[in-house]
């Protein structure tokens, strides 16, 4: 996609979150003769280095563009990602960024629990603190930026019921199973299959965000349950290794799998039948009104308690919206 498409179409998504956009704030009133800076520094922290990831922060970076345009200061977005999905490197990397005094931060929890506490410190030394893709952590006074991760797992459960007409073995690839995203969304797919008492899920797989691991585990659970009939997943990554999985073991066709999230990959995986649909949420208007949220916090404007960008429902029907 040529680069002025890209932006137009990206445009577009954020302008389509704003109209979607659920805002919880209570009223306040505000100075209006608040000053601004001239130069911000905001870093983002992702669970771990994943191409989802990169839509976020190609979405941080065009609100970084329109923050310049109107305000005249320069923004700077730092993108450090972890290699890998754990909490310890995670934090590492926060109490790195708290070293070097950003305006703000953004994260995607790994572990809510594991990780309050140096949030909670970056806010004790005045660092702006939003939450990503992820419900914030208990007790932690910050906005967050999201979708309803329950119903994103409840059109994707009921969706794969539907295609095996209600009766079969399924199987759940759980992703990071601390992530509180992921873990919504695991409660929720279960909670749908709990209702069909011909659904049965029989395996349960933990890829940690990587596409390696998730065509490994699917590897070896398809071939413990021979009569799998579906997949589904708690994020953008565990599809992709499934669909692989299914491509190399000749079960395409077979076995149904309905993804998450709208990676090239995984629209490629639906428009080749490999998978019949993808639930997405829409990653780069999280990066963009992250750093939204972010600079009107850093101005002492109230910022939303919390967003919610929404989900699309993409099939084959109307792929060509989302390429």
């Amino acid at each position: 996609m040529s680069t002025k498409r890209y932006q137009k179409a990206l445009l577009g998504i954020v302008a389509g979150a704003m109209a979607l956009a659920t805002v919880q704030v209570e009223a306040q009133t505000l100075d209006q003769n608040f000053d601004g800076k001239d130069h911000y520094r905001f870093v983002i922290v992702p669970k771990a280095v994943a191409p989802w990831f990169d839509s976020v922060n190609a979405g941080a970076e065009q609100a970084a563009r329109m923050i310049e345009a109107q305000s005249g200061a320069e923004v700077e977005i730092v993108y450090s990602a972890p290699q890998e999905s754990q909490v310890a490197i995670q934090n590492q990397i926060l109490e790195q960024a708290i070293a070097t005094r950003p305006d703000g931060i953004a994260v995607d929890p790994l572990d809510a629990n594991a990780n309050r506490a140096i949030l909670q410190e970056a806010l004790d030394q005045g660092i702006k603190v939003v939450i990503f893709d992820s419900p914030a952590p208990e007790g932690l006074e910050v906005s967050s930026v999201g979708n309803d991760f329950c119903e994103q797992a409840q059109i994707a459960s009921q969706r794969l019921v539907e295609l095996l007409g209600e009766e079969g073995q399924v199987a759940i690839m759980m992703g990071t199973p601390t992530a509180p995203n992921h873990a919504i969304r695991v409660r929720c797919h279960q909670a749908v299959f709990s209702e069909y008492p011909d659904i049965e899920v029989v395996a349960t797989g933990i890829n940690n965000d990587s596409i390696v691991q998730a065509q490994n585990q699917a590897a070896t659970i398809m071939q413990a349950h021979p009569d799998l009939d579906g997949w589904v997943v708690s994020e953008a990554s565990g599809p992709i290794g499934i669909g692989q999985a299914l491509k190399e073991g000749g079960k395409v066709g077979e076995v149904q799998l309905v993804g998450l999230e709208r990676l090239p990959e995984m629209l490629q995986l639906v428009d080749e039948g490999v998978a019949d649909s993808t639930v997405a949420n829409r990653p780069e208007a999280q990066g963009y009104w992250t750093v939204q949220a972010l600079w009107q916090q850093v101005l002492d404007v109230a910022a939303p308690d919390y967003m919610d960008t929404g989900v699309d429902l993409i099939t084959r029907d109307n792929l060509g919206d989302f390429q």
